[in-house]
């Protein structure tokens, strides 16, 4: 798979050093089947519009712009000048706050990861110099970065020669794990937790990605679909041109038995 362009361009910052950074999505979504809303009786895509919601007329792009419900109906109108005129710093720049020992951060908190790579040859030497320094005290950076208007709380971790980035989850948006673990009580009895232990050991393997099933069989049922479409292609065509030499049998046919009762009658 090839390397995507960077959709974020900024600058990596710690105290006084600083070096230009991009930003590109770590995980990708691009390769999953997508289906088309479609129109059965006239097999044509299905568009969808921005209409008002009471009007029931399309709004032009140029007339639409967001809108913060004060109540119900009530809505405050807010334009793109107004909303960019708020913009954080870290709309552009990733400063880092502070670091933490990497392991101090669990893996619930962890949202979606992301590489950060220099983004020119000259900050090459200040980006190396901040992600070898993480890696030799065994910290990360936490800072904040804008994503869609919104900031989020980022984790910078040291990952081969460039840096994983992870926007992370802030502390509402995490459920403790006592709601859901502390009501179970049960313990293995004496001799199951050795047998089991024998079974994993017998079904460890080493990992490999995974695919979707789903999807291959997605790609199966479309394979099949084209298939059985150029085999109905090939059918009608056949169909067209026995047709159309029947056509011509029978005219000629036609034009004989016709020659054959002008010649009698010319008799």
């Amino acid at each position: 798979m090839a390397a995507v362009k960077p959709y974020w361009k900024g600058y990596l910052k710690l105290s006084l050093v600083t070096c230009p950074v991009a930003l590109s999505p770590a995980t990708s979504d691009t390769e999953k089947v997508r289906f088309h809303t479609m129109n059965r009786a006239t097999g044509n895509r299905v568009a969808s519009r921005y209409v008002d919601s009471l009007t029931g007329k399309e709004v032009d792009p140029d007339d639409q712009v967001k809108g913060y419900e004060r109540g119900e109906g009530d809505y405050i109108i807010l334009e793109e000048e107004e909303l960019d005129a708020v913009a954080l710093d870290s709309v552009r720049t990733i400063e880092i706050e502070l670091f933490t020992p990497r392991d101090s951060i669990e893996w619930i908190w962890l949202e979606k990861p992301h590489y950060l790579v220099p983004n020119d040859k000259v900050g090459e030497d200040a980006f190396a110099v901040i992600r070898d320094a993480m890696r030799s005290e065994n910290v990360v950076g936490i800072s904040r970065l804008v994503f869609g208007q919104r900031e989020r709380a980022v984790m910078l971790e040291p990952r081969d020669e460039g840096i994983v980035l992870w926007t992370l989850r802030y502390g509402d948006e995490v459920r403790p794990q006592e709601d859901y673990f502390s009501s179970i009580k049960a313990k293995p009895e004496g001799g199951l937790a050795p047998l089991m232990q024998q079974l994993i050991k017998q079904q460890t393997k080493t990992w490999s990605p995974i695919t979707d099933p789903i999807q291959d069989r997605y790609l199966e049922l479309i394979a099949a679909k084209k298939k059985a479409m150029k085999k109905s292609a090939k059918s009608m065509a056949k169909a067209t041109q026995v047709g159309g030499k029947d056509n011509v049998v029978d005219l000629m046919a036609a034009l004989k038995k016709s020659l054959e009762g002008k010649s009698q009658s010319n008799r």
